[in-house]
């Protein structure tokens, strides 16, 4: 990765975080501190909890198809804008029905997708994977910091401090995306970025790929839901005072981090994803099922909690990995969009969800709630195939292919040794699924050379 490339990838994943920080701050506070708000109660707390996945979830395709009409950095301007707003809705508002009005719109404000066209756009094919990643470790570094941040500010001025934050998060994100962010010289337009009718039909045929946009919709539904519950056990049950949790949310984030990297390492190298991905969702469905069980006792339930987010940590970093790897090799934009829209609206009916349960009944309620919704999402896991080791390639052939040339250049690179997929389109870009042992460099070579 170029110099150029590696500042803005870095100025993209700074001002994703920042973003991210200010939506995900209220969450181990917001139950504890939204009787605040007249008219509060556990389920429209939950509500207001999740209110903005429903409209991340419903907006992500429709700002990122604006980006490529009227630009990237224009929307990317105004889903600041509009997260700004809805931040001062809520840090203004006397009433929990405010509050929810706030939190929708912060979500409306949907620039996930255009972060991520931006990010292609100003990076290059080969470095375009570890850009992604260097965005999805800026994610997991701000929900650490918005665990650890949201008790400590909550606790100097209440859910409105954290709200009055967020909009400053979102001032110094515009300024910093007008200062820091280029705009980009060239917009490709290849199929690996564009959503079309028969991509998504493709994505959502595919049993495989389904299997883990229900996993990511159960994970962040079970993560919402559950902070819903886990921080009024601290306090009623466990004993202790809220502006004592930033260090528990501490430990437990950073030690189970430190314990969830060599299963992944040893998962990759062995080839046992299905495994560690299984054992990643057992530890998850332990955890929800002793909270019930330990939330009186302080020391046990920091174990439950540290098993939950080793398990969550696990999930959080393999899932995307796996939609890449099976998603078929024109579509994976398209895969990770459907995936994205079920992780908001899991978040959304996670917190609609848990706050009715904590409302009618009591916190064990939401934790076995959450069990019987990992135990099913493992039964499903069980089902999927072991991933192939593969790897995904883009191949530059000659601009300006005809149809003829097109559909003989895929009959030629599926019949390649260790090619999986192929996907070609007319501006020669050829989207390849491989295994890496097995590819045929040299003959790949030569159609390089013949298509050239």
């Amino acid at each position: 990765m170029i110099a150029s490339e590696r500042k803005s990838v870095l100025s993209l994943a700074m001002l994703y975080a920042t973003r991210m920080l200010g939506l995900f701050m209220v969450l181990p506070v917001f139950v504890l501190y939204g009787s605040e708000f007249e008219g509060s109660t556990p389920a429209l707390i939950g509500l207001a909890i999740g209110a903005y996945g429903l409209s991340q979830a419903l907006l992500q395709i429709p700002f990122g198809a604006l980006s490529d009409r009227y630009g990237r950095k224009v929307m990317l301007y105004i889903g600041l804008v509009i997260f700004f707003i809805g931040s001062v809705v809520s840090a203004s508002s006397d009433t929990i029905y405010g509050v929810i009005a706030g939190r929708f719109i912060q979500g409306a404000g949907a620039i996930a997708a255009v972060i991520m066209a931006l990010l292609s756009d100003l990076t290059s094919v080969e470095s375009r994977t570890k850009a992604m990643a260097l965005v999805g470790m800026s994610i997991g570094v701000s929900f650490t910091l918005a665990l650890i941040l949201g008790p400590l500010v909550a606790d100097l001025g209440g859910l409105r401090a954290i709200f009055w934050l967020t909009a400053a998060l979102a001032l110094s994100a515009l300024l910093w995306s007008f200062v820091a962010i280029p705009n980009p010289t060239v917009k490709t337009k290849h199929r690996d970025n564009r959503v079309f009718k028969d991509q998504i039909r493709d994505v959502l045929r595919d049993s495989e790929l389904l299997r883990l946009d229900f996993g990511i919709f159960v994970l962040h539904f079970v993560l919402t839901a559950m902070f819903i519950a886990i921080p009024v056990s601290l306090v009623n049950s466990a004993g202790l005072p809220s502006q004592d949790h930033w260090w528990l949310y501490l430990l437990v984030l950073v030690g189970s981090f430190f314990c969830m990297v060599p299963l992944i390492i040893v998962g990759e190298k062995h080839h046992k994803m299905k495994m560690i991905f299984c054992l990643a969702i057992l530890l998850v469905l332990s955890s929800a099922a002793a909270m019930p069980l330990a939330h009186s006792q302080l020391g046990w339930f920091v174990v439950a909690l540290f098993i939950f987010f080793m398990g969550f940590n696990l999930l959080e970093a393999s899932l995307p990995s796996l939609v890449s790897k099976i998603s078929p090799a024109g579509n994976k934009g398209t895969a990770m969009g459907v995936y994205s829209t079920g992780q908001f609206v899991g978040a959304f009916l996670g917190g609609v969800v848990g706050g009715m349960l904590l409302d009618l009944y009591t916190e064990t309620a939401v934790y076995m709630f959450s069990v019987c919704l990992v135990s099913l999402w493992l039964l499903v896991a069980l089902t999927m195939e072991n991933p192939k080791h593969q790897k995904t390639m883009t191949v530059f052939f000659r601009e300006n292919l005809d149809s003829s040339e097109v559909s003989s250049l895929s009959d030629e690179l599926v019949r390649l040794e260790g090619v999986e997929d192929a996907v070609v389109v007319s501006d020669g870009v050829a989207y390849l699924k491989v295994l890496s042992t097995k590819l045929d460099d040299n003959a790949l070579e030569r159609l390089k050379q013949q298509y050239s």
